[in-house]
């Protein structure tokens, strides 16, 4: 049996990197920035999401830096070659299943907000 599940909760290190396709695709990349459970804990841990299609477009519009999010999703490696030495490079990225808003509408400022309709959702 295999088993390949990551649940992140943390803050949006950066608006929405948000990219549409001519075939109707839409990806969406995002860092998170997650705290360990310690006393001495200065810096988070820092993790690249990878979000397509619907969760994607709500990311788009309503996940702005800062942004309290919950993830679900299954961690990949993404490797290539660098083009100037031609070494083998690799990086984690967790491909997002599940993508939930957590932070309330004060957490966000004014213009991260514009259009949202709880209707919507």
């Amino acid at each position: 049996m295999s088993l390949n599940v990551v649940n992140l909760v943390g803050r949006v290190g950066g608006d929405p990197d948000v990219k549409y396709f001519e075939s109707g695709s839409v990806k969406c990349n995002l860092t998170l920035a997650v705290n360990r459970r310690s006393r001495n804990n200065d810096q988070p841990d820092w993790f690249n999401l990878e979000l397509w299609g619907k969760t994607a477009e709500v990311a788009a519009n309503y996940v702005r830096k800062g942004s309290l999010i919950g993830v679900q999703g299954a961690l990949k490696i993404e490797t290539w070659s660098d083009r100037a030495t031609g070494a083998n490079r690799s990086k984690p990225i967790i491909k997002v299943d599940r993508l939930d808003l957590l932070g309330s509408k004060r957490d966000t400022d004014s213009s991260a907000v514009d259009g949202y309709n709880d209707a919507e959702f």
